[in-house]
């Protein structure tokens, strides 16, 4: 699939390879562990033919391959850049904090901390257990490290891939993280004191967007699904900070349970909001809300299946998020100045809740188990409470920061020239 956004620009260029995985029509996310498998397998051969025809002038009218910017755990690629003597950088989608976790995944298991022993470790407390050994995670707990290490398999398939992962990482020309150095200084630096690639931190990305003037790259976009633009409209109609926005990203699912009584939550608390609910969002059948809660809040909540979140986050009328806490909606949430209430579901979202309950200041948790009493106090806690005003004033302090950090002169804004200069050019 080509974007349209380039049409015109001829330095830009689409090619695809196989990602292994059968063909679908199906209109949903694809399954994480089962795309970082078949890749991981799969691709190699592909990459290598695909290189060779770029740089082959009789098969391809531009220029060489000069360098070469992957997913971190698509790193596949750094043999196929090796081979052919050219820069290799991953960019590593999580923010800091979360890598850093999943480069702890080999201590952990030489440790003997991973796999569990039995199931019963995920309920007997254990997960409680506090990890003090990780420079920049002090005092950090085994349910707030990236979620994949709550596994009694010892051949599981998604701790052995990240444990690969961040071990070929550390044969990469550089390394690229969505996040800026105020935010996550004691994590950089732990970083940079056990990686050989040097880590240029050029985020928040979506602010250093903002920076480029040409209009046809501004306009880009890479939503999965259409967004509703009446979004804003209904926003536009509600005074200043008086809107929870609720969203809990692209991959997150729930029960029917937990769909109710977060609905009962958000409907109870008296509280405005704006929740968008994928099609896919409850397991195994489509997101059905109970009547009863439709009609309690008519007038006072507004159902999308998806929105332009970046833009939804600066809007005045919102004074809040409960989010899943993936990394791009907590970037996302410190750009607008937005405190946030964490559910966080898989991966490095229990690491980015924990850093934004903590260490950043800005959130509050609420349980796996949910229920709907938490959910209408905390609400009511972020929209009128005193720890809801003090989070809001972190919030906003960090929008500054990230808004110096991608301005002229900034961090960010300087790293971005020196990863071009020293590293992507440096042939």
């Amino acid at each position: 699939m080509q974007s349209t956004t380039t049409d015109g620009l001829p330095d830009f260029r689409y090619q695809t390879i196989p990602d292994g995985l059968p063909l679908t029509d199906t209109d949903v996310t694809q399954d994480i562990p089962a795309l970082c498998q078949s890749t991981t397998k799969t691709c190699l051969p592909h990459f290598r033919e695909l290189l060779n025809k770029l740089n082959d002038p009789a098969l391809s009218s531009g220029p060489p391959v000069t360098c070469i910017v992957s997913d971190g755990c698509m790193s596949f690629t750094v043999e196929a850049a090796e081979e052919i003597g050219v820069p290799e950088v991953l960019f590593w989608t999580p923010i800091a904090c979360g890598f850093l976790g999943y480069t702890k995944y080999k201590d952990l298991v030489q440790k003997g901390l991973v796999p569990l022993k039995d199931a019963s470790y995920l309920t007997n407390g254990y997960l409680e257990t506090t990890i003090d050994w990780i420079p920049g995670m002090e005092n950090i707990r085994f349910k707030d490290l990236p979620s994949f290490i709550r596994t009694t398999d010892p051949n599981d398939l998604m701790v052995n891939l990240l444990v690969a992962e961040t071990e070929r990482t550390r044969r990469a020309s550089a390394i690229i993280i969505n996040t800026f150095d105020a935010f996550e200084k004691p994590v950089l630096d732990s970083l940079s004191s056990s990686l050989p690639p040097p880590i240029y931190t050029v985020g928040p990305l979506h602010l250093m967007a903002n920076q480029i003037s040409e209009e046809r790259l501004k306009s880009m976009h890479s939503n999965l699904w259409k967004e509703e633009s009446q979004c804003i409209d209904w926003l536009d109609s509600k005074k200043s900070n008086s809107v929870l926005y609720v969203n809990f990203g692209s991959i997150t699912v729930m029960t029917p349970k937990q769909l109710v009584e977060f609905a009962w939550g958000l409907a109870n608390s008296g509280y405005d909001f704006l929740w968008i609910v994928r099609p896919d969002l409850v397991v195994g059948e489509s997101a059905m809300l109970p009547p009863e809660f439709i009609t309690e809040a008519e007038g006072r909540g507004m159902l999308a299946s998806w929105c332009s979140q970046e833009q939804i986050l600066k809007h005045t009328a919102i004074a809040g998020f409960l989010t899943h806490s993936g990394w791009n909606s907590t970037m996302e949430s410190v750009c607008g100045g937005v405190p946030v209430i964490c559910w966080p579901f898989f991966a490095e979202q229990p690491t980015n809740c924990w850093y934004s309950c903590g260490e950043w200041g800005i959130g509050m948790e609420i349980d796996t188990d949910v229920r709907r009493e938490e959910v209408e106090r905390q609400v009511r806690e972020l929209m009128e409470g005193e720890k809801g005003k003090k989070m809001k004033s972190k919030a906003m302090e960090w929008k500054e920061k990230a808004e110096e950090a991608t301005g002229p002169g900034g961090s960010s804004y300087l790293n971005l020239d020196k990863l071009i200069t020293e590293v992507l050019l440096s042939k």
